[in-house]
């Protein structure tokens, strides 16, 4: 299991820096194009402080848009003793404590580190998970917080930002020619290097997109090692998974929102060949065959 950990975490360290040397490369051919690279470093700073603005909003946002309700113990003493276990048992402070009134099975974790964290599930959840199913979850979801998992979702938020700063303008400085000018470059080298531009500018989002999905799946590989790390029961995490696998929505919330789709322990959104393709949650399958193929004491 801690093999399973530390390969989960090598696994989004190099896809991260994949991403910084796509980055790096498209703003070479931004500042080849318009003859100046300062102009690509203020446009990544513009992206970055998008990205932190977001960061800080983005707990009390992921809870207003779904319909979370904060309770206390006195509202459900059976999650709350739940949450208050775990945490205890991760040496984290305790969260805030939220409940979604839905049917489908499901859950998340928000919070820019463990002093600022909200656990939520969904009443579908709790109605159908026995208490190893529920502390399974609960654990996924606190792994999260444990492992700053909003903190790395909003790094590779703030360099999907950049590369589609960068890649918007790269199309219409290519298309109006205004890089070509700069430079007096004409004739077949002018060309080549607008075709390079068109290229770069269709394809750089498409690329970030599934280096975003790519470092979302591996913390959610990571999450699940770390919860059963946290139980010592992988199997309680696995039958939660195989229990959402037999429902019918699937874990698919009836209130849709792909913005913060990333945060839950399954996709919430309904099962569709493009929302799948671009899923921002491994196969559960995958997640059950690896949970019930941890040692826990190596």
């Amino acid at each position: 299991m801690y093999r399973q950990i530390t390969s989960n975490k090598r696994r989004t360290i190099i896809i991260l820096f994949v991403f910084l040397l796509f980055i790096g490369i498209l703003s070479f051919v931004f500042g080849d194009i318009l003859g100046d690279p300062s102009a690509a470093y203020i446009i990544m700073a513009v992206g970055v402080v998008y990205a932190v603005i977001s960061y800080y909003l983005a707990s009390r946002t992921a809870l207003a848009v779904n319909g979370a309700q904060e309770i206390q113990k006195k509202d459900n003493p059976r999650l709350w003793r739940i949450v208050e276990n775990l945490s205890i048992t991760d040496g984290l402070p305790m969260p805030k404590v939220y409940i979604i009134e839905d049917r489908a099975p499901n859950a998340f974790a928000t919070g820019r580190d463990p002093y600022h964290a909200s656990i939520c599930v969904t009443s579908g959840l709790l109605a159908i998970m026995n208490d190893d199913e529920v502390q399974g979850v609960v654990a996924h979801e606190l792994g999260h917080v444990k492992n700053y998992d909003i903190r790395v979702s909003m790094i590779t938020f703030a360099l999907v930002a950049v590369v589609a700063l960068l890649a918007d303008v790269i199309l219409r400085f290519t298309f109006f020619g205004i890089g070509d000018r700069r430079r007096n470059n004409s004739g077949q080298a002018g060309q080549i290097l607008m075709l390079v531009g068109i290229v770069a500018a269709i394809l750089a989002p498409i690329v970030a997109i599934l280096i975003q999905l790519a470092v979302s799946r591996q913390r959610e590989y990571l999450a699940d090692a770390t919860g059963a790390l946290t139980t010592r029961y992988p199997e309680g995490l696995a039958d939660a998974l195989e229990k959402i696998k037999q429902t019918s929505s699937g874990g698919a919330l009836q209130r849709q929102n792909t913005a913060t789709a990333h945060f839950f322990f399954v996709n919430p959104l309904r099962n569709h060949s493009i929302t799948n393709l671009f899923s921002t949650h491994p196969p559960i399958d995958e997640r059950i065959a690896k949970l019930r193929g941890m040692d826990t004491g190596k």
